[in-house]
C-alpha cells in the first residue's frame, strides 16, 4: 500500500482506532510487517494497552502484536517480563506507572509483546525525546480516539485512522461518523498573520458567557471546544467576522449537527497544529458477526472523504 512508504517521511505516526474492534491492531501489524528492514530504526509503543490475546472488556480474541528483529519497543516492566521474544534493554525510564517503569528494548529475535507505554501525553513526549540517541527514525504509536491525545500533533506528526462495523452496523451512519472525524482532522491551520492581542479573546469550555467586544477578530479556545461553547458562539451576530481557534483536532468535542449549524451561520474554525492524515483503514466485520460488503464500504467511504480507504484484512488475504 502506498501509505506505508509515506510513513517514512515522518518521525512519528499514530495508528488510531475510532472504536474497539475496528482493526487498529491488524493495521499496526500490517504496517510493521511492510516497513523496509533496511530503513531507519523503528520504535513502537502504546499510550494505552494493546497486544493482549483477549479483549479485557468484551472477552473476544484479539490479534497480537508481532515485532521483527531490529525493531525497538517500549512497554511497562510488567508486560516486558511477559514478552515472547528475545530482546535487549536499551533504556529504563525513571518515571513509574501503575505497571512499573517504562522499558525500552531492541528486538533480537522476532516474537510477540504486549504494549503498555507512557500513560500521558506529557510522559509520551518526554519518552520520545529520550530515545532520540538510539538511531530511531520512526516512532509508531498505538492509539484510540478514547485516548486520542496520542494522535495530537503535539505528539505525532501523522496518523492512520482505523474505522469499521464495530462503530455502527448502519453503513450510512458509519460513513458519516468517520467522515466527520476526518473533516475535523483536516481543518485548516491558523494563518501566520499576527492578530493584535486586543483583537483576541481567550475563552474556556467552562465559560458561562462569551461576550465579544466590537474589536475582537479571533476567539482562542483554551482546552476543549464543546457543544455548549459552540452554542454560545452561535448566538453572536458577528460570528462570520470571527475566527475560532483550538490547539488541534483532539480538542474538538462537538456533534456533527452543531458543526453544520456553525458552518451555515458563517463560522470559521482553525487549528494551531494540524495532523497529516495518511490513510483510512476499515474492518467490515463487527464483533457480533455482522459484515458489510468490503468493496462497497471502501468505495462509499472513499467517495465521501476523497481519500483512499483500505480493508487491511482483505489486503492480507489477497497477498497470501
Amino acid at each position: 500500500m502506498p501509505f506505508v512508504h509515506e510513513l517514512l517521511k515522518y518521525r512519528s505516526v499514530a495508528v488510531v482506532g475510532m472504536e474497539k474492534n475496528c482493526g487498529k491492531t491488524e493495521c499496526l501489524n500490517y504496517i510493521l510487517r511492510r516497513l523496509p528492514s533496511d530503513g531507519p530504526g523503528v520504535c513502537v509503543t502504546s499510550i494505552g494497552l494493546d497486544g493482549e490475546r483477549t479483549d479485557q472488556v468484551t472477552g473476544t480474541a484479539k490479534p497480537e502484536i508481532i515485532l521483527r528483529s531490529g525493531m525497538f519497543f517500549a512497554t511497562s516492566e510488567t508486560h516486558y517480563r511477559s514478552r515472547r521474544l528475545v530482546s535487549e534493554i536499551v533504556d529504563v525510564s525513571g518515571e513509574t506507572t501503575a505497571l512499573g517503569r517504562l522499558i525500552t528494548a531492541k528486538v533480537a529475535l522476532e516474537g510477540k509483546v504486549i504494549l503498555s507505554g507512557p500513560s500521558s501525553t506529557l510522559s509520551l513526549k518526554r519518552w520520545m525525546d529520550s530515545i532520540s540517541g538510539f538511531g530511531i527514525g520512526l516512532t509508531v504509536i498505538d492509539g484510540a480516539l478514547s485516548r486520542k491525545s496520542s494522535a495530537s500533533p503535539a505528539v505525532s506528526e501523522a496518523m492512520v485512522l482505523a474505522t469499521g462495523a464495530a462503530l455502527s452496523c448502519s453503513m450510512p451512519a458509519l460513513v458519516d461518523r468517520t467522515a466527520f472525524c476526518v473533516e475535523m482532522i483536516r481543518l485548516p491551520e491558523v494563518e501566520e498573520q499576527k492578530i493584535p492581542e486586543e483583537q483576541t479573546l481567550t475563552v474556556s469550555s467552562m465559560a458561562q458567557e462569551v461576550e465579544l467586544a466590537p474589536e475582537v477578530r479571533r476567539v482562542e479556545v483554551s482546552g476543549a471546544l464543546t457543544d455548549r461553547l459552540l452554542a454560545r458562539l452561535l448566538t453572536e451576530r458577528r460570528l462570520p467576522e470571527i475566527e475560532v481557534t483550538v490547539a488541534d483536532f483532539t480538542r474538538i468535542f462537538i456533534s456533527p449537527e452543531n458543526w453544520r449549524r456553525f458552518v451555515r451561520a458563517g463560522g470559521r474554525l482553525r487549528v494551531h497544529r494540524r495532523t497529516a492524515l495518511l490513510a483510512v483503514c476499515v474492518n467490515p466485520l463487527a464483533p457480533n458477526g455482522y459484515r458489510f460488503d468490503s468493496d462497497l464500504l471502501c468505495r462509499t467511504l472513499s467517495d465521501k472523504i476523497q481519500l483512499p480507504v483500505y480493508d487491511i484484512r482483505r489486503q492480507c488475504e489477497d497477498e497470501a
